[in-house]
């Protein structure tokens, strides 16, 4: 009696490839024959963006900075950086009733989405809650036109962002001044009294860029995510930064 073969992933496949203004943008997946898993990744040029191997402190970014507001039962949410999704997907679930708009620099990434490349499938692209919008976060921190395009100068609950490694190593230059003190200044007015400004950093926390958000921000902190890398069978940890505007005034 003959029994099915089951079912195994090739070894390593490149889904898609596109250039950029920025570089070259690829996903890939590839089986992890010690995990057992497939393992997708989004890389610019040779540089890894993200792994759908690693998503813990992407998930905290969001969880963490719903947590953090007074009410966040249907919050007006910004995710700067879409990637594979997971910080996006963790605002709808901890907040179903959110408003949520994705801002992604490159297109290929939201057509991965709205293709189902990727292993949240087509999730994101059909929510209701969740529009994707291409463009560059960083400019629009810095307009007073902000995140929605459909409604100039808009304000949100909360701003997340997952772009760069972290404040002090970034993938586009061209970003240096947000982390500065005008450049947090500018993404706060964007922000709604009390709102929340989150960023994920794939470094341990860093006391000069706490400095900087000390002198926008009422209240700062640094959150370590730690986590277990499986590939070097060793503990890992990033950081999430939280920022809050004064709940009485409005900056």
């Amino acid at each position: 009696m003959s029994h099915p073969i089951p079912h195994m992933s090739a070894l390593f496949e490149e889904l898609d490839y596109c250039p950029t203004p920025i570089g070259a943008v690829s996903l890939r997946r590839r089986r992890d024959l010690k995990l057992g898993v497939d393992v997708f990744e989004i890389k610019l040029g040779d540089e890894s963006l993200m792994t759908s191997l690693f998503t813990a402190s992407e998930v905290a970014l969001a969880r963490l900075g719903l947590a953090a507001l007074d009410d966040a039962t249907a919050p007006d949410v910004v995710v700067g950086g879409l990637g594979l999704g997971y910080t996006a997907q963790a605002v709808l679930e901890a907040a179903p009733h959110a408003s949520l708009i994705v801002v992604e620099a490159l297109a290929p990434v939201i057509e991965w989405h709205e293709k189902g490349l990727l292993p949240l499938g087509t999730a994101l692209a059909d929510d209701p809650h969740c529009r994707l919008v291409q463009g560059d976060f960083f400019a629009m921190g810095a307009s007073e036109a902000g995140f929605d395009p459909e409604v100039p100068g808009r304000s949100f609950d909360a701003i997340l962002v997952d772009i760069d490694h972290s404040p002090a190593a970034l993938l586009d230059e061209r970003s240096e001044s947000f982390y500065r003190p005008e450049g947090l200044r500018n993404l706060a007015r964007h922000l709604r009294p009390g709102g929340v400004f989150g960023l994920w950093s794939d470094a341990l926390p860093d006391d000069t860029f706490l400095a900087r958000l000390d002198s926008v921000f009422v209240e700062t902190r640094a959150e370590p995510v730690t986590f277990h890398n499986p590939l070097q069978d060793r503990p890992f940890t990033q950081t999430v930064y939280l920022a809050r505007t004064d709940p009485g005034a409005a900056l």
